[in-house]
């Protein structure tokens, strides 16, 4: 697996290369916005690694301008700060998961398993069903020409909805692909979120899309 590290800070980028080597990954790195741009762009990652606060072009630009160019590259966010607004700012502009620093390397190394566990693939960044749709890339979402705001685990249950739109989705299967079951996400926590989701989805709609399989779990009807 090919790793992209964009980070200025020397101390930090060298923890985080050596431990991810030590654990058999190939690393590159960069120590800015704009070199780190034109390296994930012309090479080919599994991941990369990419710090907020950057010389030159800042993190959210470089995410920006990736996922205009259509990479789907999997990218984890590294911030110092914790504002609830950052990370929202991140995962709107299609990053895949957040970590504050400072940060232990076991969970940095656990995120970065987690995220390359998910498939990568060539999937339309559009989805829809009935009247629904959602820009997966621009995480804009619509029900009849409405935009309806979300927040980023609602975004991740739909979207997961809709890639099996037809099939019953479990909240086991929520809980490792969404919430990446770190550490065990507890049941109410899914439920909620879903209650949420529908409320904003179908309530005033029609057909109601997401139903409830009892003793199973969720399902995104086709239309």
């Amino acid at each position: 697996m090919r790793l992209l590290v964009i980070e200025d800070e020397i101390k930090v980028a060298r923890f985080i290369e050596r431990g991810l080597r030590e654990e058999g990954f190939s690393v590159e790195t960069a120590a800015d916005g704009d070199s780190g741009l034109v390296k994930a762009r012309d090479d080919t990652f599994d991941l990369v690694i990419l710090d907020v606060m950057l010389p030159g072009r800042d993190g959210f630009s470089v995410l920006r301008e990736l996922r205009a160019s259509g990479a789907q590259t999997r990218v984890l966010m590294l911030t110092a700060r914790d504002g609830v607004q950052d990370r929202v700012q991140g995962l709107d502009l299609g990053a895949d998961d957040y970590l504050v620093k400072p940060f232990a390397f076991a969970e940095l190394l656990a995120r970065v398993r987690a995220l390359l566990r998910r498939p990568v693939s060539d999937e339309p960044a559009l989805l829809h069903a009935a009247d629904l749709q959602v820009d997966l890339r621009g995480r804009r979402v619509t029900r009849g020409g409405k935009l309806i705001t979300l927040s980023a685990k609602e975004f991740g249950v739909l979207a997961h909805l809709l890639r099996r739109a037809g099939n019953v989705v479990t909240r086991s299967e929520l809980a490792e692909t969404v919430w990446e079951d770190l550490p065990n996400t507890p049941s109410n926590v899914i439920e909620v979120t879903v209650y949420h989701l529908r409320e904003k989805i179908d309530r005033g709609f029609s057909p109601a899309l997401i139903q409830t399989v009892r003793g199973a779990g969720y399902l995104l009807q086709k239309s």
